[in-house]
């Protein structure tokens, strides 16, 4: 008989045994299948054109950077699309089989319309053409006093041809004659925006760069208009689009979007394929643990180790080869499920489309067959190796044994844990956090590995009183030391999932709770003035001249990329930074050396934290990209120790300014005069909403810090992702407890027929239960308290981490109810069955 076929016979006669196997690799692999098929999106998906629909290419500036060394992975998206030199669009023009190339001009403005300012983007006329936008009343502007408006913005605005609007820019607001009404063919207005059409020379002029221009559109004919259009412009440090790409070009969120998503799915993936595989580990062990009778026979009769490995690796090949490609086939509907929930919390568009390739579910295949394959070798090492003359003592009897190599293993898991619960001393913010939650796996992992060492010490302290409660309690006490390895791997999930949620939640909502906390500290001010879109540069001047005003200073909330090199690897990162004029006393940064009165031109100010991780001080260059990815190198002329609520890096607001999109202010901080009358000041503060629509007074204490919006977003992603994992977690808790329960049939009728009753097996059960739950939810809360009260000291100087106690019951209530049921279930199955029938199950 052939290995395989006896592992299918073998398989056919324990399916039990291997139930909770075939569960764990399903959802292990359905996970990882999600995992891949979201960052294939991230790589390949895209979202229909609006403006550019008519160009069947178009050409837009790079806005990714990636420098030599990194890649996809770890590239980032600009903030700011860098415009295209005007001089291309002749180049492209000339290119063999283009008919037309058509320069665009975008940028943000404010229509001021009678419910208040309605954000837009302004265009050249010319471009028009791109989407393409036909007129239905009027013509078009001519002079610089013109404009064009879309259908339902002019609807909105109560204009028509022949009417007044006001739009602002960067200044006051301008009035304009509406010589034209235009919409796209079948409708008034585009589905995501809203536009206004000015002069060539006209529209340049507000955009800030005249002469550039966002994109250039390209009409022609042929499939490989794309390629002949990207040689003809090789070397010119821009991209060429076709299809959903031009998506890319039009909506720079698109880009950002799709790279948050290779880093969520790389790194989400990542650990789930960690969990999977120590799941699936745990589970396989259990299951060869409980057929030790049968393969200590096995031995008995002369069967060599290598047979025995070969026939357990037979076994699994079979159960994980079905379940991998159910589970492979499964993750489409997981992956649509993520793609769902990123899209309702804001970090994806809601139609970009998940990407379903044959690469992630083959990818997902294999390697949840790799796991199980990998799982089973390490789960037969011993019981292949059992001499066959000790091989019925050892069925009949469990020792408590963890092997060399698992015992040095389990170590250095914990022990790596260990470290890098430590990192908060050193570092701080998300990186931190995320630190600290990946210090809680490695130790959980590691205790893992060493097993019944590490249980060991728990059950001598719980044992003790447990068995005082009478002979369910004694009972329930000796099971639990004559089974310390059925109980280590019971007791794994359960303890594995209270510890993973209570970090990852805690910890986002400790960095979180430091933030905000950091933000009161460091803000100075009093009030602040904003509106929607950005406030003008104007405005802080006109503040500092009201009466009562004492500071007015503006902030430009804004992104670098920076890029560190360690070794062989280049890491690339999007980082919060903040644009800051006039600033003192209004902003408390705690300078530690240098002044930010130095802050102009090509300078920075570092926090001291980044001055020291990167080994530079006053005076030395430092090199970034800003928002629009330009390459700057800047000099350092000032350091500070407050860097959490609004970044590592403070640039000169005109430095800021000039290289977003906007071209705004986001915050103007205004300090009042001690003396001063508030109520008049703040009401001539108000007043500037006269001149400038739509500018809003706010208190100190609704000042958002420059990371709020990234971290709710991060905050949530964690969530979901983690809501994932436990759910996989979750089952394969209940997989085991299930498992290990139904395997004691007969231990349940032997206790039977020596006289117990069924309510005394039914309540050394539940005694069994409390104490796997007890100890599963104190060691589950203890093992992420170190590395959570480190992160607390180092953020806000307490050890308590932030955030409400009802989620950490909520999380321990849920592993103690999942554990008790997962108990009490199988065990009321179990004993509906007569002892006497029981007692001749097979082990």
């Amino acid at each position: 008989m052939s290995v395989l076929s006896l592992a299918w016979r073998l398989v056919r006669a324990r399916k039990l045994a291997f139930v909770g196997a075939f569960v764990a690799i399903l959802c292990g692999s359905a996970v990882v299948a999600a995992c891949g098929m979201l960052m294939e999106s991230g790589l390949r998906s895209g979202v229909p054109t609006e403006r550019y629909a008519a160009a069947p290419v178009v050409v837009g500036g790079n806005q990714e950077v990636r420098p030599e060394g990194a890649d996809a992975l770890t590239a980032q998206q600009v903030g700011t699309p860098p415009p295209v030199p005007g001089d291309l669009v002749g180049r492209v023009a000339a290119v063999p089989g283009v008919t037309k190339a058509v320069g665009e001009t975008t940028f943000p403005a404010r229509v001021v319309a009678g419910g208040g300012p309605v954000e837009v983007l302004g265009h050249n006329w010319d471009s028009a053409v791109l989407t393409p936008f036909e007129l239905r009343a009027g013509r078009a502007p001519a002079a610089d006093d013109e404009v064009v408006l879309d259908a339902a913005l002019a609807g909105r605005a109560g204009v028509d041809v022949g009417g007044r609007v006001d739009v602002m820019t960067t200044s006051t607001p301008r009035t304009y004659r509406v010589v034209g009404v235009a919409a796209p063919a079948g409708a008034d207005a585009l589905a995501k925006q809203s536009g206004a059409y000015f002069t060539e020379d006209h529209a340049g002029e507000l955009s800030g760069v005249p002469g550039r221009f966002h994109a250039i559109g390209v009409f022609g004919a042929g499939d490989d208009l794309a390629d002949r259009v990207g040689k003809a412009l090789a070397g010119q440090g821009v991209v060429v689009t076709s299809g959903d790409d031009r998506g890319t070009v039009e909506f720079a969120a698109v880009g950002q979007s799709r790279l948050v998503l290779l880093a969520i799915s790389g790194s989400f993936g990542g650990i789930a394929l960690l969990v999977a595989v120590f799941v699936v580990v745990g589970t396989l062990t259990l299951g060869i643990d409980q057929r030790r009778r049968e393969l200590a026979l096995l031995r008995a009769i002369a069967a060599t180790p290598r047979q025995i490995g070969k026939l357990i690796g037979a076994e699994t090949t079979l159960v994980a080869g079905v379940a991998a490609a159910l589970g492979a086939a499964g993750g489409v509907l997981v992956g649509q499920g993520l793609r769902d929930a990123f899209a309702a919390i804001g970090v994806i568009p809601d139609d970009l489309a998940l990407t379903v390739g044959p690469l992630p579910l083959l990818a997902a295949f294999a390697l949840g067959l790799g796991a199980a394959r990998l799982a089973a070798w390490v789960a037969s090492r011993r019981p292949a190796r059992i001499p066959p003359t000790e091989a019925l003592g050892e069925a009949a009897v469990e020792r408590p044994v963890v092997g060399r190599g698992r015992l040095i293993t389990g170590r250095v898991f914990a022990l790596g844990g260990v470290g890098l619960a430590t990192t908060p001393l050193y570092l701080s913010g998300e990186l931190a956090a995320a630190l600290t939650s990946m210090s809680v796996l490695l130790v959980v992992i590691g205790l893992a590995l060493l097993g019944p060492r590490a249980v060991g010490p728990v059950l001598r302290v719980v044992s003790a009183p447990l068995a005082r409660f009478g002979v369910p309690g004694y009972l329930a006490a000796a099971n639990n030391r004559a089974n310390q390895r059925r109980l280590a791997s019971a007791l794994t999930p359960l303890m594995l999932s209270v510890a993973f949620a209570v970090v990852n939640f805690f910890s986002q909502t400790t960095v979180t709770a430091a933030t905000v906390t950091e933000t009161a500290e460091v803000t100075t001010a009093d009030y602040a003035l904003s509106a929607p879109g950005g406030i003008s540069p104007e405005v802080a001047e006109e503040a500092r001249r009201l009466p009562g005003v004492a500071a007015a200073g503006s902030a430009v909330r804004t992104q670098v990329i920076v890029t560190t090199n360690m070794g062989e690897v280049v890491e690339v990162e999007r980082q919060p930074a903040l644009g800051v004029a006039g600033t003192d006393g209004v902003l408390d940064l705690g300078v530690v050396s240098g002044s930010f009165d130095d802050l102009r031109g090509d300078t920075v100010a570092l926090s001291a934290s980044t001055a020291r991780w990167r080994g530079v001080g006053l005076g030395d260059e430092v090199a970034m990209h800003l928002d629009d990815g330009t390459p700057v190198k800047l000099r350092v002329v000032a350091t500070y120790e407050r860097a959490l609520a609004f970044g590592d890096r403070v640039l000169p607001a005109d430095l800021a300014r000039a290289h977003s999109a906007s071209r705004l202010d986001s915050q103007v901080l205004v300090k009042l005069e001690p003396n001063a009358d508030r109520a008049a000041a703040v009401a001539a503060l108000g007043g500037l909403a006269d001149r400038y629509p739509g500018l809003a007074v706010v208190a100190k204490a609704d000042i958002a810090p420059a990371e709020r919006g990234d971290q709710q977003m991060q905050f949530w992603v964690n969530i979901v992702a983690v809501g994932v994992i436990l759910g996989y977690i979750a089952i394969a808790v209940a997989n085991t407890l299930v498992l290990t329960t139904a395997q004691r049939r007969r231990e349940f009728a032997l206790l039977r027929l020596v006289g117990g009753t069924r309510r005394q097996v039914v309540r050394m059960m539940r005694a069994e239960a409390l104490a796997l739950v007890g100890i599963a939810v104190v060691v589950g809360s203890v093992i992420p308290a170190v590395p959570l009260a480190l992160l607390g000291w180092s953020l806000t100087g307490t050890p308590l981490p932030s955030g409400p106690i009802a989620v950490y019951l909520g999380i321990t209530g849920f592993a103690a109810l999942l554990g008790l049921l997962a108990l009490a279930l199988p065990t009321r199955l179990a004993l509906r069955q007569p002892p006497v029938e029981a007692i001749g199950i097979r082990e």
